[in-house]
């Protein structure tokens, strides 16, 4: 398949290249990428799997924008500028409509996040897409787990809980029909096929946070691994989670459920000291303290969001 491997990648995937810091991209044995003065390399990745990351039959530009606002999502937690990415894809044929579906998503990705495609794979097998994204950081500036101390606000980014309920509205787990508007309905929906990767928050969070995670894995599980990298313990108020208005017509308990533990937000959980003015958008739910380990004063009844290793 060597040959048609070639054609297809330069056909659907070759033309998202052009960076200001892409010296070479898609056609050689590598890309070459210019850092800017003074900075340093950021890498992350992230694979998704049909069936375990995304429900089968999504549409493949879906499968595109939501690997890579995942990925890029590691980014923004890092205070990161993005540089440009890679991507591995498998698929089980080559599919020429597939394809063009997917390059759609992916050339809206392209620009709205600024990340060059420069490079990547396309081989045979079980559909699933690696995502690879380079960002810089000025020398000593990316922003860590680890840098919270007791006193530190826990913040997060705009609304939680959208993802996990177009989930569930999507694979139909919801115990009854709810009150919900179709515009509501589309929105949820969205915010699982199509999250947002935060990027625009890296100017303030380099010059007032002192640690980021991106909520992939559900608030409750992210803010642990924050406070444990942090050596410290976090408390969370539930009462205070922002929840968007598409919300309003579920039960309490299932917002609850999906703002805490739903996952696939990519909203980003943010440790800001004390005294720093909080800017529209980032909304504080709990405060990091003294110990270790993460309390809030409700417990989810169990994930909503797909599981890595998950039966």
């Amino acid at each position: 398949m060597a040959g048609r491997e070639f054609d297809l990648i330069y056909r659907h995937l070759g033309l998202f290249g052009a960076g200001s810091q892409v010296r070479l991209g898609v056609g050689d044995d590598g890309a070459v990428l210019a850092l800017p003065p003074n900075s340093e390399l950021v890498v992350s990745s992230d694979s998704l799997v049909e069936g375990t990351h995304f429900p089968e039959l999504t549409l493949p530009e879906y499968v595109a924008t939501r690997a890579i606002a995942a990925a890029a999502s590691d980014l923004a937690a890092m205070a990161a500028d993005p540089l440009a990415m890679t991507l591995a894809l498998t698929l089980p044929d080559p599919d020429e409509l597939w394809l063009h579906s997917f390059s759609q998503g992916l050339e809206r990705c392209v620009q709205a996040l600024a990340l060059p495609l420069v490079g990547g794979d396309l081989t045979r097998g079980p559909l699933s897409v690696t995502v690879t994204v380079m960002g810089s950081v000025p020398t000593g500036g990316a922003l860590r787990r680890s840098g919270a101390k007791p006193g530190d606000r826990l913040c997060v980014t705009h609304t939680l809980g959208d993802a996990a309920a177009g989930l569930a509205l999507i694979m139909g787990q919801l115990p009854s029909e709810p009150e919900i508007a179709l515009e509501d309905e589309e929105f949820l929906e969205a915010r699982f096929y199509q999250p947002t990767a935060r990027l625009e928050w890296v100017p303030w969070l380099r010059e007032h946070a002192r640690s980021a995670i991106d909520i992939s894995d559900g608030l409750l599980v992210d803010a642990e691994h924050m406070a444990d990298a942090s050596g410290c313990a976090c408390t969370i108020d539930s009462s205070s989670l922002p929840m968007s208005s598409a919300l309003s017509g579920f039960d309490q308990t299932l917002k609850l459920d999906w703002a805490l533990a739903g996952g696939d937000d990519y909203e980003l959980a943010v440790a800001v000291p004390p005294g720093v003015p909080l800017p529209s958008g980032l909304i504080q739910v709990g405060e990091f303290h003294d110990g270790s380990g993460v309390q809030c004063d409700y417990r989810p009844i169990a994930r909503k969001g797909f599981d890595h290793f998950g039966a």
